[in-house]
């Protein structure tokens, strides 16, 4: 089997469709597995039921830039012809550089014009690829309400949702023979770690990817790496290597639970014959969410978080039967569970505070069967008591405290909290948008649940709270 023959099957195994190798072949382009990979998600896009973004990257030195225009130029550019792309990039300079080094490499083969003083490159059928930038995130406005058939963002996380929500007005396209598409490249970190986290890495970890694909590349998947760059990564501690040697979207810069880990705290299934003591916390909100976890502990003392209910813009009288709901999922001595069977079920202060007419939000709860009792308050003992149940697993200390899978607000939100500097042992304080997206909501009321034991409900009665 010729080199060729070998490429072409590897090609094909990705998912990448005979055409589309035909191209990269007559370019003389060779992609690597994952980036091969890359490209098959990229074709899919052109299905009416396919995805309209596909982000590719985590590890640095997977061959990001490489493979992006690559997909743009050899593939897209040249079956369509009169395609319109845009390719932005953090660093208009350094877009621009990098734009020539690889234009040099990838489009030899390629008959086309480029302009550098433009940043355009045009090929013989009038296909275009625009180097564009955002040195500063007000420069994006410069593209919006124009159009472009694709865009490629370089460095994706290093735009705010809004910023990208914006540049995705500019994707849309008036040929009928294209469904226009974004492609982005990336490491974990950055100002838009959060929203790249939610809109691609959290699907693609559920397995449940539908208007997204992510291909997850290290740089171990590149074997165009030389041997010392590698040496530098591993050379890496703390947040740094597990983002840019690992491709870890749970770690960033400045995160507060550095030693979550999605391998070992995060679990898909649990034996409930185990529990020994069932209880809840809730975290009240209406334009925020109100968030209720049930959880348990077995008979070594884990502690398990076996189910959430978060909803926002809700009143009591409709959180009340989803809570019953959310019990009877869950079963205690062959029977279904219910609130009377809870060792205790706590809240935040807020909901016993008096409203004007006198009454609180938890009066309201208990008039539905829901009978609230303080939670303790302290933040950084809260935080700490957390800490310890999740242990260090990586340095040989084991955890006792899991989630279950399907608390997925609460596994959203962890990762994402970070050190407040003001006060390095409190999680900073963060609230969701106007859209529900982000917020601790949730890490407040595993605070509650974990923090809050039964004697220290017995005391706050004794004194009267």
């Amino acid at each position: 089997m010729t080199p060729w023959e070998r490429y072409f099957v590897v090609g094909r195994r990705a998912g990448c469709p005979m055409d589309q190798m035909d191209r990269f072949q007559a370019a003389d382009v060779i992609l690597q597995s994952r980036q091969l990979a890359a490209s098959a998600a990229a074709r899919l896009c052109d299905r009416a039921d396919g995805p309209t973004a596909v982000g590719y990257g985590g590890a640095r030195g997977g061959g990001k830039s490489h493979w992006l225009l690559a997909q743009m130029g050899v593939d897209d550019c040249q079956r369509v012809p009169g395609l319109k792309c845009l390719l932005l990039r953090k660093v208009g300079k350094a877009n621009l550089e990098h734009f020539e080094d690889l234009r040099r490499k990838l489009f030899t083969n390629l008959g086309h014009e480029f302009s550098a003083f433009r940043g355009i490159l045009t090929f013989r059928n009038g296909s275009r690829i625009i180097a564009g930038h955002f040195q500063n995130e007000k420069d994006i406005d410069a593209y919006l309400g124009l159009e472009y058939d694709v865009i490629g963002i370089e460095e994706a996380t290093t735009l705010t949702a809004r910023k990208y929500q914006d540049i995705t007005t500019c994707c849309r396209t008036s040929k009928p023979d294209w469904r226009p598409r974004i492609y982005s490249t990336t490491n974990p970190g950055g100002v838009g770690h959060g929203w790249y986290r939610k809109r691609f890495i959290e699907p693609w970890q559920r397995h449940a990817e539908t208007e997204t694909r992510f291909i997850a590349a290290l740089v171990t998947d590149n074997r165009w790496n030389n041997p010392e760059y590698v040496r530098v990564l591993e050379g890496l501690t703390g947040w740094q290597r597990r983002a840019w040697l690992d491709g870890d979207w749970d770690i960033a810069a400045g995160q507060f639970f550095t030693t979550l880990r999605r391998e070992v705290h995060i679990v898909s299934d649990f034996d409930e014959t185990r529990a020994r003591e069932w209880f809840c916390a809730l975290d009240y909100g209406f334009t925020h969410y109100t968030v209720v976890l049930l959880g348990c502990t077995d008979g070594d003392g884990n502690l398990f978080v076996v189910d959430e209910h978060a909803e926002r813009l809700w009143l009591p009288q409709r959180h009340a039967p989803a809570i019953t709901a959310m019990l009877a999922r869950h079963s205690i001595s062959n029977r279904r569970l219910e609130i009377t069977d809870l060792k205790r079920f706590v809240a935040g202060a807020d909901v016993f505070s008096r409203q004007s007419d006198g009454s609180t939000v938890a009066s309201q709860y208990a008039k539905l069967g829901v009978a609230l009792k303080p939670a303790n308050m302290e933040r950084v003992s809260g935080w700490a008591e957390i800490l310890h149940r999740f242990g260090d697993p990586a340095n040989g200390v084991k955890a006792r405290l899991f989630i279950h899978e399907r608390c997925a607000r609460l596994v959203e939100c962890l990762p994402a909290l970070q050190h407040d500097p003001s006060r390095p042992e409190d999680v900073l304080k963060v609230d969701c948008d106007e859209d529900g997206v982000g917020g601790d909501d949730a890490a407040d009321c595993l605070r509650y649940l974990v923090a809050t034991k039964a004697r220290s409900i017995s005391q706050r009665k004794l004194r009267g709270l």
